[in-house]
């Protein structure tokens, strides 16, 4: 490892030894402002979607997550555990969680693949569909709410624009 610069701040203690000394940047330390940062950004819009999304959905009890794969499951059908959560873009180890909250609750039903029993074929129930009919119905606002302070081509660019980095 080389010395570090005489202008260079030491590595805080914390930090592992095996970490290269960083190039430090003086001009870039005191321009930096974490509010002008795409994932402070991100992170501060998706608060403000998931404050509406729960003001607006408040009366089913579901989460944006088991919002989004009871979608998947009204729009496909008996579809994978696996494959859902694929689609939703949720880990295995959540997607476990999310279908079995939804099982208890009545909403989804788990069955065995008839032609590859180890896979678990999830579909909704009819209290399932009647619940993600309803929030469907809603979904339109939850987006609206969340896009109104742009104008409709800035919301259609910023739609296309996360799609790309999604």
């Amino acid at each position: 490892m080389s010395a570090p610069r005489a202008s260079a701040a030491p590595l805080p203690a914390s930090l592992p030894a095996s970490l290269p000394d960083p190039e430090i940047d003086p001009e870039a330390i005191r321009t930096y402002r974490v509010e002008d940062q795409i994932g402070y950004l991100i992170r501060r819009a998706h608060q403000r979607a998931s404050a509406i999304f729960e003001t607006v959905m408040r009366d089913f009890s579901v989460t944006p997550v088991q919002y989004a794969v009871m979608c998947k499951l009204h729009d496909l059908g008996a579809t994978s555990q696996n494959q859902v959560g694929r689609l939703v873009g949720v880990d295995p180890a959540t997607m476990f969680g999310v279908a079995r909250r939804l099982t208890t609750r009545g909403l989804v039903r788990p069955t065995s693949d008839e032609s590859d029993a180890r896979l678990v074929l999830l579909t909704l129930t009819a209290e399932g569909i009647g619940v993600i009919e309803a929030m469907k119905s809603r979904g339109a606002e939850v987006t609206a709410r969340t896009l109104a302070p742009l104008s409709a081509t800035e919301a259609a660019e910023l739609t296309r624009l996360l799609a790309r980095l999604g």
